[in-house]
């Protein structure tokens, strides 16, 4: 999980950028319409919503944009009716990848992930091929603000997390989807900043990637997915040296 963490703090220190270009706030109003379309236009009684909401915020969505995706979700307002989709495949060092999607065409949008592997050294995978790896598990990473590791795994277990893991100055705590929110809290409550919690797909085993030449090649092709428009999210069971990983965010 090493180099897969590493990357989510990456991807979310990205997104922060992202946002200021407006690719953040198109992934977030497709949420945003999805989940209210799915369980309905009230965050308390939808916890999707109600995380697509925070996400909403988080990334400074104007207020009326927000409201307004919602209502296209609810039906109060006329808007285009997202699908969820999802692709797997191999990228290079033959690590598995998958793509969550949200789109209003999924002719389209297949051929467009699968061209997006095609040119980056991966070929699409059958359904079910590679999902079996992968677990939703909430994560939320934490700087240490002066706590040692003993004191994180602590407050983390105590809070009803699964695990923890220190790396470097980056703790990372691991719950179970129905635990993440009171986690998430607890923590909050307990004076921790977090640097990113989602509800993420997680690897149960990873692939070792050394070479740098395969290592960019799939990190290329990992940016490549989570750039294309109809792309939600990008999951990978990867384990990449931090340098590589640290080379390649300068490199963006």
């Amino acid at each position: 999980m090493a180099g897969h963490s590493k990357w989510a703090g990456i991807k979310h220190k990205k997104a922060i950028v992202d946002a200021q270009r407006g690719k953040l706030f198109s992934k977030v109003i497709r949420e945003l319409t999805a989940a209210a379309r799915l369980g309905g236009g009230d965050p308390d009684a939808n916890p999707r919503l109600r995380m697509a909401v925070q996400k909403a915020r988080e990334a400074n969505l104007p207020k009326d944009t927000l409201e307004k995706a919602i209502k296209r979700g609810t039906g109060d307002l006329p808007g285009v009716a997202y699908e969820e989709m999802v692709m797997e495949g191999y990228g290079p060092g033959g690590v598995a990848v998958l793509v969550e999607l949200l789109t209003d065409n999924k002719n389209r949008t297949s051929a467009a992930i699968r061209s997006l592997f095609i040119r980056h050294e991966g070929n699409v995978a059958g359904a079910g091929s590679v999902s079996w790896l992968f677990q939703k598990r909430g994560v939320i990473t934490l700087s240490p603000q002066g706590r040692t590791e003993e004191q994180l795994m602590d407050l983390a277990l105590e809070s009803g997390a699964d695990d923890f893991k220190m790396e470097g100055d980056q703790a990372t705590v691991l719950t179970a989807p129905g635990a993440f929110e009171p986690v998430k809290q607890a923590l909050q409550n307990a004076g921790l900043s977090r640097e990113s919690a989602d509800l993420m797909m997680v690897p149960s085993s990873t692939v070792r990637v050394d070479e740098p030449a395969k290592a960019n090649a799939l990190l290329a092709l990992l940016d490549a997915l989570e750039d294309q428009e109809d792309s939600q999210h990008v999951y990978a069971n990867f384990d990449i040296p931090d340098a590589l990983l640290a080379a390649h965010a300068q490199a963006s």
